[in-house]
């Protein structure tokens, strides 16, 4: 995806957000008034150390978790004003989520795990549509299978095929290849940015690789908790 494919429509904003919390040694900060914009179709990476505090900024954009200050805007909705709720709404509404752990049920198959988010969202015809996007992922002779007989890349591509299946406004992954091989963690990364160029969807990439962060239009950089660097990727 280039910029020019990009409307301009911001669909996430953070406006100073700072998260502290208890420790025994006092409050602890975790973020400090991080503010940056992004917009609608644009595909963003965040890097930085380890407790830079990336995470704990994709929970904070997802609604997961609230700011001690500041606030987050999500598709026009800021989060600050909604009870836990309305913040639920909103992710079911308009957020996927791709994490290192796949988080797929257990007693569901492949297919069944990606028709959970239509149905829980009322889509008629959830089987025929999570049909289409499991063969889209590559998984049409292995929708029978259950996560316990599946390769960690078929569990991330179920994982991938379940958070593209609802056409999200933005996409959070969070280390989506953090339990791969790196073939393996290629293949899905290009399956991921293939996706993301076909749908209008957001991607939002917490990844500790620089080689995957420059394949996203930004880069946003962490470093104890401040934002450090906005600058372009190669895209």
């Amino acid at each position: 995806m280039d910029n020019q494919s990009l409307n301009g429509a911001a669909v996430l904003e953070a406006r100073g957000i700072s998260k502290q919390v208890s420790s025994p040694e006092g409050p602890l900060t975790i973020l400090s008034a991080v503010s940056f914009s992004i917009s609608s179709g644009e595909s963003v990476a965040v890097v930085g150390p380890s407790g830079a505090g990336k995470s704990t900024l994709l929970a904070l954009l997802a609604g997961l978790d609230l700011p001690t200050e500041g606030h987050v805007v999500l598709n026009s909705h800021n989060l600050g004003e909604l009870d836990e709720d309305g913040r639920a709404r909103i992710r079911a509404e308009s957020v996927g989520f791709v994490f290192q752990s796949f988080h797929l049920v257990p007693s569901l198959n492949a297919l069944e795990n990606v028709m959970l988010p239509l149905e829980l969202a009322g889509v008629d015809d959830a089987r025929a549509a999570s049909h289409t996007i499991i063969e889209q992922v590559g998984l049409s002779d292995r929708w029978r299978h259950y996560p316990a007989q599946l390769s960690g890349g078929e569990k991330q591509r179920v994982a991938i095929a379940r958070a593209f299946a609802t056409e999200p406004a933005v996409l959070f992954a969070d280390e989506p290849t953090g339990n791969l091989d790196s073939r393996t963690g290629l293949n899905i990364m290009n399956l991921m940015f293939e996706l993301n160029q076909e749908s209008s969807t957001t991607l939002v990439l917490v990844t500790h690789d620089r080689s995957i962060a420059q394949r996203c239009n930004r880069i946003l950089t962490l470093d104890a908790g401040l934002l450090v660097d906005d600058s372009k990727g190669s895209q």
